[in-house]
């Protein structure tokens, strides 16, 4: 029965039709809502209801309120009720942005596509969207091509079969790893398309090992890397992400006064547009911002209109002058250091996280060989002190 005010010229055919399907005992009738038709009967609780047994309720299928869209839904109310006979009918194929993309068979490409729009518009209230495009550009773009090459190549795998192969087809125990699986775990989620074995199965040992394993620069080593560089510009982005642990991109996105003006705290401020947004920074060590010269901001030339370039090629340019200068270490080790320093000075691990603009959890991860060093230390000497009272 039509549900909205005011007669359609399609009303006398919808009660046509639901006068077919009640002889048919289908157990569906179609309603209109405006413009869209959809099916309503006796059907199972939806993904995540309290409910145990079926009730009433509606299929939105949002057909167009026209003679076409009434034969696809008379096709389709004869379909589910023959789910609903067999016991086969599944919520997933009509619930969800992806559902008109199961029932009108879309093919892989029109499904990813319709996933980059979800991923945008699902954010679209970020504060952030310079980092958003980034992730998208860098996380997600990389694996959904490698999937639909896959795919086109074997067209006899499901979509499951290809996720599997393009998780795969990365190296074990590896970052692209883990973040190919993130993405292809996101693009079957937005599908309804359910996986027997969870991707986070394939992620592997990558983590907090790989960071453990690498040797971080001493100290003295940083400071002797910075006289090796001859540019007085980026002189001073190696010096900032030494003393503030800031990502490669990061340093052409702060505010910079509380240095300039020759504030004895010489705390920073990373601004919103970066990857994890604004976040304030303090120095460790405190000394180095005179011993860098860093209340003299010099940053280098290059092109931070993020209408025109991504926060991932700003931060290329800093790794290729490292390598250009032959420094003995990458930009991150800069970063990794100045945690580890905060770590042996006793900052707070919340407060060092906040100040490195990740999680806790990220933070205690990829730092939990030395968290824990300094906590043992911080018990043994606790309990020496008991002992000798």
């Amino acid at each position: 029965m039509p549900t909205a005010e005011g007669d359609h010229p399609i009303d006398a055919s919808v009660t046509q039709l639901n006068q077919r399907l009640k002889a048919a005992k289908l157990g569906l009738q179609v309603e209109r809502r405006g413009e869209k038709l959809n099916l309503r009967g006796t059907l199972p609780p939806r993904p995540g209801s309290p409910r145990l047994r079926a009730y009433q309720q509606r299929i939105p299928l949002k057909l167009p309120a026209h003679k076409a869209g009434l034969k696809q839904i008379e096709k389709a109310a004869k379909v589910i009720a023959a789910q609903l006979l067999e016991n086969t009918f599944d919520w997933q194929n009509y619930l969800g942005p992806s559902a008109g993309l199961k029932r009108v068979g879309a093919d892989l490409a029109t499904q990813i596509e319709a996933f980059q729009t979800h991923f945008f518009q699902s954010r679209a209230g970020s504060h952030q969207p310079a980092s958003i495009k980034t992730t998208w550009e860098k996380a997600y773009v990389p694996y959904l091509r490698k999937l639909s090459a896959i795919a086109s190549q074997h067209p006899s795998f499901s979509l499951p079969e290809a996720i599997y192969a393009t998780v795969q087809s990365t190296t074990a125990n590896s970052r692209s790893r883990q973040v190919c699986c993130t993405a292809l775990d996101a693009l079957a989620e937005f599908l309804n398309t359910p996986l027997a074995t969870p991707l986070k199965s394939f992620w592997g040992n990558y983590g907090n090992s790989k960071t453990q394993i690498r040797q971080l620069p001493t100290d003295e080593a940083i400071l002797s890397a910075y006289h090796r560089i001859p540019n007085p510009a980026w002189k001073f982005v190696y010096g900032i992400m030494a003393t503030y642990g800031l990502r490669n991109h990061e340093v052409f996105f702060c505010d910079y006064a509380m240095l300039t003006n020759g504030n004895p705290e010489a705390a920073i401020e990373v601004l919103e547009s970066t990857k994890t947004g604004q976040h304030d920074v303090w120095p460790f060590y405190p000394e180095w911002v005179d011993k860098f010269n860093l209340r003299t901001v010099t940053l280098p030339t290059i092109n931070t209109d993020l209408t025109q370039t991504t926060l991932q090629l700003v931060g290329q340019q800093v790794t290729l002058q490292f390598k250009r200068y032959n420094l003995p270490f990458a930009p991150y080790d800069l970063r990794h250091a100045w945690a580890v320093r905060t770590i042996h000075m006793g900052l707070p691990d919340t407060v060092s996280a906040r100040m490195m603009g990740h999680s806790v959890a990220i933070h205690n991860r990829t730092y939990h060989r030395w968290i824990t060093r300094r906590d043992q230390s911080a018990a043994v000497r606790a309990a020496l002190g008991k002992s000798s009272s």
